[in-house]
């Protein structure tokens, strides 16, 4: 099995560095035998991360697993997962994942534990989501609709039910009620089984109420004591509720911010920041994106790479690597090391188009622009290079790819001025170059 070979030091983080789907679960899962903890730090059910690994039973078929909730490092039987206080949680889907894990043997008994600063995602706020998405009109951000940002605002308008209130059951219905009769006065008396949730509350409980950790403080006596630490991002830095492409971004910091905010570990006990970026780029939902290929080659990369999103199945949109994007994400997070994803995908395409820079009105851009009108009328100036027609997806060494293929990897760690230390050449586990 291919592994990460060297250290990546006591704290390290993996982010998305372009608008999420980069596929930041298989390096999480790969790197997750060098780490004791894996912790989530912000996002909620509208993330998703695809796994897969080898089937027991038939080694020479692979399962395929998605999670929402559950951090990528629950294959390594030794890791313990922590769902951090920047997470705002689902519980019916989280005890979903915990079930189909137990079906295939995975155990997770005193492996999972939840922040008890975590919001809870609710009925009531998938509604709202809906609603809300409505009344924007053509002015839609394209929401998974799974609540996330309405359950951000309660955390921001401070009305949110924590994860620390399901042990006190009196306490979260007297919250939940008053949140609802609120609600009913802002959108209507819209239909809603309010029983039926705090019923289902209130029986999950049971086996939610043993999951809950005090987090930071579970994490920073962890580290003192010599335990290694790998911190998952969500999403990806374009969808960073300050720094993408506002207002078509998710509800929270999916950029480095949010791994000490939504976790409670001090910046400077990071010694690592990883951040993945497709060969290429995708985002999904509405919201500019300067290098889509809206024709029949974007159509062949969606097939190929199997671009339909993890949690909504929708087509991804499909475009050329966007090194404006790159070296901005770069910046503002400060990667010391690029994973980058898919390279096999772009294997038959005769030439390869990279956007260097962004002009507007003729005039070059420092770097990427917060005004999406400006972003929507970008002149792009493209390189190009000759593709490879080789298969690589069987390649392991770097010196094995292809010279075209080196020379792609060579110009965008030049681009985004950022090593590229490994880059994913299939989907499974073990389809990993590490450079």
């Amino acid at each position: 099995m291919n592994t990460y070979t060297k250290s990546l030091g006591q704290i390290v983080t993996v982010l998305g560095a372009q608008w999420g789907d980069e596929g930041k679960g298989k390096l999480i899962d790969i790197i997750s035998e060098q780490y004791d903890i894996i912790a989530r730090a912000a996002g909620g059910a509208n993330a998703g991360h695809t796994i897969y690994i080898k089937d027991p039973a038939d080694t020479s078929k692979q399962l395929k697993f998605i999670f929402h909730l559950i951090p990528s490092g629950i294959f390594n039987e030794n890791t313990v997962c922590v769902i951090g206080n920047g997470v705002v949680l689902e519980l019916p889907t989280l005890l979903e994942e915990i079930d189909l894990l137990e079906k295939h043997g995975v155990k997770t008994d005193s492996r999972i534990f939840i922040s008890d600063r975590a919001h809870l995602v609710l009925q009531y706020h998938k509604i709202i989501d809906g609603i809300q998405e409505e009344m924007k009109g053509k002015s839609k951000v394209g929401t998974t609709m799974r609540g996330i940002g309405p359950c951000y605002t309660d955390k921001v308008r401070r009305n949110g039910i924590r994860v620390h209130d399901m042990k006190d059951f009196a306490v979260l219905e007297e919250k939940y009620r008053a949140n609802l009769a609120m609600f009913k006065k802002m959108y209507g008396d819209f239909d809603h089984d309010a029983d039926a949730e705090l019923a289902e509350l209130k029986k999950i409980s049971e086996r939610v109420v043993p999951m809950i950790i005090e987090s930071a403080h579970y994490l920073n006596e962890a580290a003192k004591e010599g335990r290694k630490v790998l911190i998952e991002g969500a999403n990806g830095a374009l969808l960073d509720i300050d720094h993408g492409t506002y207002p078509f971004v998710t509800s929270s910091n999916s950029s480095v911010a949010g791994v000490i905010s939504g976790t409670g570990m001090p910046a400077t006990k990071l010694n690592n920041v990883i951040g993945i970026m497709k060969a290429y780029t995708t985002r999904v939902g509405a919201g500019p994106f300067p290098t889509e290929l809206d024709d029949e080659l974007g159509e062949k990369i969606r097939e190929t790479g199997g671009e339909y999103g993890a949690t909504t199945a929708r087509p991804r949109r499909c475009g050329w690597f966007d090194a404006v994007v790159g070296k901005y994400s770069t910046m503002i997070n400060g990667y010391t090391e690029i994973n980058l994803t898919k390279l096999d995908v772009l294997s038959g395409i005769t030439t390869l188009k990279i956007a260097t820079s962004y002009k507007h009105n003729g005039k070059p851009l420092a770097s990427f622009p917060a005004n999406l009108d400006i972003l929507k009328n970008v002149e792009i100036e493209y390189l190009e290079m000759p593709g490879w027609t080789e298969d690589i997806s069987k390649i392991r060494n770097y010196d094995d790819l292809p010279e075209n293929a080196r020379k792609y990897v060579e110009k965008l760690e030049e681009l985004i001025d950022c090593k590229i230390a490994s880059i994913g050449v299939g989907v499974a586990r073990e389809d990993m170059i590490f450079k």
